[in-house]
């Protein structure tokens, strides 16, 4: 149910045409709530039979050009009503965990490469966050809708700084007491077992 409200939600940022919006979707809402290119034109199309957007008139109507759409009122309306409604956490489902725990029983051949390559995406996209933050979030850019952006980023890097950590511990407790080797550059180091 969530994909119509967060095409409300960018068109509500901008008015924009179905690839602009497919094109913006792939660089910020999309790093969260991921979507096709063809999920998005169907969405499209029901919100606007529903009357939440519009296409916005055209100032030379022509063949084949682009429709551009905006947010009526009633679709305003209606991701406040969403936005204000509670919804309880979604369980975690993560295929990389439920093979670990299958390892438990069947051995771990094969899995200590795939943590490796999980673990140098996780890097890659952590790296990408923080310089999203440092371009478009300087210290003086602090309105209430700057820092509501900011907050989803900062959810974003924290995720992605624990699935690094937590990766690279994973690798030092399969490989034993000599270590899992060379870890890909700016990997936190595991963390310290506490001490009794």
């Amino acid at each position: 149910m969530s994909l119509p409200h967060a095409i409300l939600t960018a068109l509500l940022e901008k008015p924009s045409s179905g690839l602009e919006l497919t094109r913006r979707f792939d660089k910020s809402i999309g790093y969260f709530w991921s979507a096709t290119h063809q999920q998005i034109y169907r969405e499209l199309g029901r919100l606007e039979a529903e009357g939440l957007i519009r296409t916005l008139p055209s100032p030379q109507p022509a063949r084949g050009q682009k429709k551009s759409y905006e947010v009526l009122p009633a679709g305003r309306a209606e991701l406040a009503r969403w936005t204000a409604a509670a919804q309880d956490p979604k369980p975690l489902r993560d295929s990389l965990l439920l093979r670990l725990r299958a390892a438990a029983v069947v051995g771990t051949a094969g899995l200590e490469d795939d943590l490796r390559r999980h673990l140098g995406l996780h890097r890659r996209q952590l790296a990408e966050y923080r310089e999203i933050e440092r371009r478009d979030f300087p210290p003086d850019r602090d309105a209430p809708q700057d820092r509501i952006r900011h907050l989803v980023l900062r959810a974003g890097i924290d995720l992605e700084t624990f699935w690094t950590r937590w990766l690279a511990d994973a690798l030092t407790d399969l490989t034993g007491p000599d270590g899992p080797g060379e870890l890909p550059d700016d990997v936190p180091a595991p963390a310290e077992p506490p001490e009794n």
